[in-house]
């Protein structure tokens, strides 16, 4: 087996370019650097005083540290340890965050004094953890200060091999609970690559990096990694004021963020008259971008600056692309029909198929199960860039993973479906999918007709009793400015699903009183099953 360390990324870089800033972070109230070489040694020195406590390569580390100068130096740190790394967004939720914490079984938990406090209120979920490092101030004596382990000189850096884990990255869940994919340091460099090609991300490029899983991919590429001061926990609620500061001061060319966030920062931008004359490059991921979003986003920027929509999963990044002048020209008015949202080509490194819709395991891979182009079915995909297993639990990699020869195949879990130019459709997710006594709705092609409706912010199509013979029901979130009745704004939409086919069953419409619960992290992916719930009492006459 070949060997390789993905920290070889960032020592190759130092050498090249010791002088260039790696990574960028507003802390302590004002803007703090590190250079490609100062994180190099920087990482050297975390890497033998870990290494001093007892770390060693293999051993499951938990990381709870938000974006910032210490949680670039630690992530590589630990890559050169050998070490994998625990990534568990505190934006999940306490108890996901909990159970995820507990499945690691991990020995080792680095966190900031807050992160410290779970392990003293649960001590029964850390039981295998017998090295404890904390981040900043010491608090109650829960772990070793990170400033007293710093031991400056050179490290020898593990020789891993290609198919070794270098980390857990946990799935949103909200569709279930999260799922923690199994990286490899090979899953990382082919992440790496595809940037590079793909979108021409090249050295010398400064990246406002709003997506912290990910952040540590910039140095990788010789860019620079820019850290604003907002909560990378809940992006869509950042700053739009903050986040213009870091791309002005910074100079940043590039930017990753979710719809949520673009939007709030267009919005800010557009009132206020500022031309965010910086960006040469957006790259909007997390979920599928309004046209609304990409009108306003493209008004906001210099002349010649792409704007390209991901389309992808924690456990396989990017898939395919889609540029926003190619949506708005050209799919728009599909997708107000009832299409889906296209999601562009595959990219290069991809291979993407579409599979009938199955819910039960599929061991081995067949061509028999493809389904002809324009049939709706379940997205697969194999690739460099996917990732092969997830932590703890077979029956997971059972239903989500599929053998294809010495390869795997992932099912995305998300419906949808190739049109005549080779395009990529999305339609929704396979779980969300509402069966009725006559035919199947998917989420997406059915909200996307009622979200032009000027007083609607977001939909949610759910289906209330037993899958088979479930009634379609639409829950409705209004424009928090609507001055429309309830009545009379279900009426309308009624009207409107009418003239659609994919909504001419939907007869129920019921508006949400409260803002829709959402995933934190990306303000947009919505916890249907509450809504579920709430709709299934609402249409049996109990107060919801």
């Amino acid at each position: 087996m070949p060997t390789f360390n993905f920290a070889s990324n960032l020592r190759l870089r130092a050498r090249e370019n010791p002088r260039g800033r790696a990574v960028i972070a507003w802390e302590r109230g004002d803007w703090r650097h590190l250079t490609f070489q100062e994180l190099d040694e920087e990482s050297d020195a975390l890497a033998r005083g870990l290494a001093g406590l007892g770390m060693r390569r293999g051993m499951r580390v938990i990381l709870m540290v938000p974006p910032s100068l210490d949680y670039f130096a630690l992530v590589y740190a630990l890559f050169k340890l050998g070490a994998t790394i625990a990534l568990v967004d505190p934006g999940i939720g306490r108890r996901p965050l909990l159970r995820c914490l507990e499945e690691i079984g991990a020995e080792a938990f680095v966190g900031v004094p807050g992160a410290h406090l779970a392990r003293a209120f649960y001590p029964a979920l850390f039981r295998s953890v017998r090295i404890a490092v904390t981040v900043g101030p010491k608090l109650l004596r829960l772990g070793t200060s990170l400033a007293s382990l710093r031991d400056p000189g050179p490290f020898e850096m593990e020789e891993t091999e290609v198919d070794e884990p270098a980390a857990i990255l946990f799935t949103s869940g909200t569709t279930g609970l999260p799922r923690g994919a199994i990286y490899t340091h090979g899953t990382f460099q082919a992440q790496v690559e595809v940037l590079r090609r793909t979108f021409g991300i090249e050295a010398g490029e400064v990246d406002l990096a709003t997506f912290p899983p990910f952040a540590f991919l910039a140095p990788a590429l010789g860019a620079t990694a820019v850290i604003p001061d907002v909560d990378a926990r809940n992006p869509g609620r950042a700053d739009p004021v903050k986040v213009a500061h870091a791309i002005f001061t910074q100079g940043c060319t590039s930017l990753v963020g979710s719809p949520a966030l673009l939007d709030n920062l267009a919005r800010w931008a557009e009132k206020h008259v500022v031309a965010l004359s910086p960006l040469r490059r957006v790259l909007c991921s997390g979920a599928p971008v309004p046209f609304e979003v990409l009108e306003r986003l493209s008004r906001c920027l210099p002349p010649g600056a792409q704007i390209q929509v991901l389309y992808g999963a924690t456990e396989a990044l990017p898939l395919a692309s889609i540029s926003a002048e190619e949506l708005l020209s050209d799919t728009r008015e599909r997708t107000l029909s009832g299409a889906g949202v296209c999601v562009g080509l595959p990219i290069e490194s991809a291979t993407v198929r579409i599979i009938r819709l199955v819910d039960a395991p599929i061991e081995h891979w067949s061509d028999e199960l493809v389904v002809p182009e324009g049939e709706v079915g379940e997205i697969t995909v194999k690739g460099p860039m996917v990732t092969r297993a997830y932590w703890g639990g077979e029956e997971r990699n059972r239903l989500a993973k599929i053998r294809e020869g010495g390869e795997t195949v992932h099912r995305t879990g998300d419906v949808g479906y190739f049109d005549e130019k080779g395009r990529l459709w999305l339609c929704g997710q396979k779980a969300q999918r509402v069966r009725t006594a006559t035919r199947t709705l998917h989420t997406i092609c059915v909200e996307e007709i009622y979200n032009r409706h000027p007083a609607v912010r977001r939909t949610a199509l759910v289906g209330v009793q037993e899958p088979g013979a479930q009634v379609p029901v639409l829950v409705v979130e209004p424009e928090p400015e609507a001055r429309l009745r309830s009545d009379v704004l279900a009426a309308e939409l009624l009207a409107l699903g009418e003239q659609h086919e994919p909504t001419r069953e939907i007869r129920h419409i019921l508006v949400y009183p409260r803002p829709f619960p959402l995933d934190a992290r990306h303000n947009a992916k919505i916890h249907r099953d509450l809504l579920a719930n709430w709709a299934a009492l609402r249409l049996s006459g109990r107060r919801a």
